[in-house]
């Protein structure tokens, strides 16, 4: 019985996360036939998009995943702990990571103010 609850949770608990996004998405479309519907200009009420978004989702998958490579490394070859050195460095790199998309999204923007 163990077993079958330990497989089908994570199984749930996905198929539960993507009705939630598919429906909140659909709503959302619903929301905006009904506010064109009423000649409300949808432009308006739209969220304002957020640049360097993709960026900094990349740069924080990378600095993760050099933090495990990194804490992997000092787990082998030094006498801490397994969990030190893992959530420390992946802490470290994942920090270092969404940092340096900062700093490139401010000089992008920076850069478009002066165009």
């Amino acid at each position: 019985m163990e077993g079958i609850i330990g497989v089908s949770l994570p199984i749930i608990i996905s198929l539960g996360v993507f009705a939630m996004i598919v429906l909140l998405r659909r709503m959302e479309h619903a929301e905006k036939l009904k506010m064109i519907e009423k000649g409300i200009d949808v432009s308006k009420h739209q969220k304002p998009r957020r640049p360097g978004i993709a960026i900094k989702f990349a740069l924080i998958a990378v600095g993760i995943g050099v933090g495990l490579l990194a804490g992997n490394v000092l787990d082998v070859y030094t006498p801490l702990q397994d969990e030190v050195c893992y959530f420390s460095m992946v802490f470290l790199f994942a920090g270092t990571g969404l940092f340096v998309a900062n700093k490139l999204v401010e000089n992008k923007e920076k850069e478009q103010e002066i165009n």
